[in-house]
């Protein structure tokens, strides 16, 4: 594959600590994210797949290895830098909806937004795109569960980002709701890579490369080519 590499992790571990106990949430596991490419991640609940996407976004810094995000290890940058990354280079799509309910379809989209008025204009293109243009000055509570999750794509996709981060997506979702929103997503993204994590065999299906997880190590990777 001959595409730049966004993220790289290299024999990355993460470690926690309850009481006595140590968890290995992740071992050593290495793999990159290169531009443009839909990576999955599958495994049973535990096995790590939450962990290690915090691990490739920068949320949570490895206990030892490193990972790279356009070739600069997270843990040589301040919170303040890998903030900004997460904020301008990536977007995030969770299991669950995480809207401000005090605020309209619209303005939950905007938020942070350094540009409001170039940021506004790409947020209505999207909302009409993502069939959510008569939402945008409703609140979320006035929306179903797959309109409040197209909210939170169109949020991902705003800001035109290098990766897009995708926790359990669909979960909530029955699947032909999950299907769409999926949909929407890759097809939405333009030259942007995807991480997903599912347990869905037929969200896997859209992935070039899917890797699967065992008690935090990858015990398995299937891929197809680009």
């Amino acid at each position: 594959m001959d595409k730049p590499v966004l993220i790289e992790a290299r024999q990355a571990s993460l470690l926690y600590r309850d009481g006595e106990r140590v968890i290995h949430a992740v071992r050593e596991i290495s793999l990159r994210v290169h531009r443009g490419e839909f990576i999955g991640i599958e495994g049973p609940s535990g096995s790590g797949k939450s962990s290690l996407l915090y691990l490739l976004s920068g949320l949570k810094t490895p206990t030892s290895g490193v990972v790279t995000y356009a070739g600069r290890p997270y843990a040589e940058m301040s919170d303040a830098e890998r903030s900004a990354v997460r904020r301008t280079r990536f977007g995030f799509v969770f299991q669950q909806p995480y809207l401000l309910g005090y605020l309209t379809v619209l303005e939950n989209l905007l938020v942070g937004a350094s540009d409001v008025r170039a940021a506004e204009k790409r947020a209505r293109e999207l909302l009409d795109v993502l069939g959510l243009a008569e939402k945008a000055h409703r609140y979320p509570s006035a929306l179903s569960g797959g309109e409040r999750q197209r909210v939170c794509v169109a949020r991902a996709l705003l800001l035109e980002p290098e990766v897009i981060f995708a926790d359990e997506p669909t979960a909530a979702l029955d699947q032909q709701t999950g299907l769409q929103v999926l949909e929407l997503l890759v097809k939405h993204r333009g030259d942007g890579a995807v991480v997903l994590v599912t347990h869905d065999p037929l969200m896997l299906s859209y992935c070039d490369t899917v890797y699967t997880l065992r008690d935090g190590q990858i015990q398995g990777c299937s891929s197809r080519s680009m």
